[in-house]
């Protein structure tokens, strides 16, 4: 429990020092973004030092001998399709920043309210959405989403809408398949296991936790093949 009270009490000091930094480059997108994500690099490497946590990304074979595929050659995360994820913690956050090429997520508008890190994350590009203004929101959401993976970015969104516990799957919301559908984009589920060694609460445990992008699915794909693809090497 020491380390994880240490590594709470050092991470939130390492947020405070990216802050002014933040702010100096918040009138640059780009810089703006780089410097996401490079805060986004030392939350995993103080998650590493800290309290052992190591991470490895499987993704689907292109060839029958294996050979896996790298980020920037599998089309499926490219922004030709929208990864959905399984979301156990910060860390498949940090995990998804740091190896999806231009990526965006949809998150809810409250988190850009935030002083410094919520108007970054409104300058590198997420998409903010109200939850409690229904299909007219959706209708405007899709729009947005549209215009932005058209520019080159990728979309990542978290479609269970809240961290989940190891074991404790919950049912994914149907905006995922209104945007897919709409948008005619297929889906690449990813599952995790954050959660056994960085959970939602309690004590952080080392060991390597593990991201497996599956096979893409059809943009027509249920929620319930969606789901199990998510939880098939989720915990």
């Amino acid at each position: 429990m020491f380390r994880t009270i240490l590594f709470k009490i050092i991470l939130g000091i390492y947020f405070l020092l990216w802050s002014p930094i933040l702010v100096i480059v918040l009138p640059s997108k780009k810089l703006t973004k780089k410097c996401i994500i490079d805060d986004a690099r030392g939350v995993l490497w103080l998650a590493r030092v800290i309290c052992g946590i190591k991470y490895k990304i499987f993704y689907p074979p292109t060839e029958e001998n294996g050979i896996p595929v790298t980020p920037n050659d599998n089309v499926r995360t490219d922004g030709k399709s929208i990864i959905a994820s399984k979301h156990m913690s910060m860390m498949e956050v940090a995990i998804l920043v740091t190896n999806i090429h231009n990526p965006f997520f949809i998150i809810k508008r409250e988190l850009m309210w935030i002083p410094v890190y919520g108007w970054s994350f409104w300058r590198m590009g997420l998409q903010p959405v109200n939850r409690a203004r229904g299909a007219t929101n959706m209708n405007k959401l899709t729009t947005a989403v549209a215009t932005k993976i058209m520019n080159g970015q990728t979309l990542i969104i978290f479609p269970e809408g809240t961290r989940t516990k190891p074991g404790h799957p919950i049912p994914l919301k149907r905006g995922l398949l209104f945007l897919a559908q709409k948008l005619k984009l297929p889906i690449t589920p990813v599952g995790t296991d954050t959660g056994i060694y960085w959970p939602k609460r309690g004590r952080m445990t080392s060991g390597t936790a593990t991201m497996h992008f599956e096979p893409v699915l059809p943009s027509t794909a249920s929620l319930d093949e969606i789901a199990a693809a998510i939880n098939r090497h989720s915990a």
